[in-house]
């Protein structure tokens, strides 16, 4: 009897001992993991984040999705413990629909729309009645007239709430026309009309730079800012506030300058401006 004491002693002192080399993820060594939810493609900058989160004993797991649903349900399901890979305005309007308790914890970049034009070279240049073709899909609508009222070409109703419409429009001091078409085709149209606004990933198929749009956004436009996700209850562990201070970084902000060269701009804004974005949604940017 005592010989079996002994030995289940043994063994019990054996598994904690194991704990004790695990976190709660199970690896080795005390070495934390994230797994963190990104959608599949171009995962350049995460991939260099994982690399350099090695040095500081975070390992990053990535979980590449196909699309812009599941990502928030994973998460929502403790499947992940963050993601990266909308806009707030998106995740915004995903969690209330869905009714997810997820919070965002912090920005990573934007991806700039852009008005684009083969006919003018800047945006004095456009004609009065000038035609632009715009994405018609309800977001992808109100994202690009608020471009057009950062660009001082039109401005909003008070009440915008960032989906798209013609009467949504307060004024419209050239009496610029609109032809709304869908956002892939947006940059086809660049032949027929005098400018079209085209969402980022667009204009890089089509092989257009940024630096040639007559005007496109910035890190100001905060709707359109993405965001690393958690879930409620998780924002202070630690391992997640890494994955913000390690986004945050010089290293990775020169990464994203030098990879993307304005196609993906840098925009670390606070987590209360991030989530506030609605309060600037009619104002025009400060020119």
């Amino acid at each position: 009897m005592k010989k079996l004491l002994i030995a289940i002693l043994i063994l019990a002192l054996a598994v904690l001992s194991a704990c004790g080399k695990n976190d709660v993820k199970g690896n080795a060594d005390g070495e934390k993991t994230v797994k963190v939810g990104v959608s599949s493609g171009d995962t350049r900058t995460w991939d260099y984040i994982v690399d350099i989160a090695k040095e500081e004993g975070l390992k990053i797991e990535l979980v590449k999705f196909n699309d812009y649903i599941q990502p928030n349900l994973a998460l929502a399901e403790g499947e992940i413990d963050a993601n990266s890979f909308q806009t707030v305005a998106y995740f915004d309007e995903f969690i209330n629909k869905q009714k997810l308790d997820l919070e965002a914890i912090g920005a990573t970049v934007i991806a700039p729309m852009g008005l684009y034009s083969k006919k003018y070279k800047k945006l004095e240049e456009l004609p009065e009645g000038a035609t632009i073709a715009v994405p018609n899909e309800g977001t992808n609508f109100g994202r690009a007239l608020l471009l057009l009222q950062e660009a001082g070409l039109i401005t909003l109703v008070e009440d915008f709430d960032g989906n798209g419409a013609l009467n949504k429009i307060a004024t419209n001091p050239k009496n610029l026309k609109f032809e709304a078409v869908a956002a892939g085709n947006t940059p086809r149209f660049l032949d027929d009309v005098d400018a079209s606004v085209i969402n980022n990933n667009f204009a890089v198929e089509a092989s257009l730079k940024l630096e040639d749009s007559l005007f496109h956004e910035s890190a100001t436009a905060k709707p359109f800012i993405n965001i690393i996700a958690v879930k409620k209850g998780n924002a202070d562990r630690p391992e997640l506030q890494k994955l913000v201070t390690l986004y945050h970084s010089k290293k990775v902000e020169q990464f994203i300058d030098d990879t993307y060269k304005g196609s993906q701009i840098p925009a670390y804004v606070s987590v209360d401006e991030l989530v506030n974005y609605k309060d600037a949604w009619t104002k025009p940017a400060a020119k």
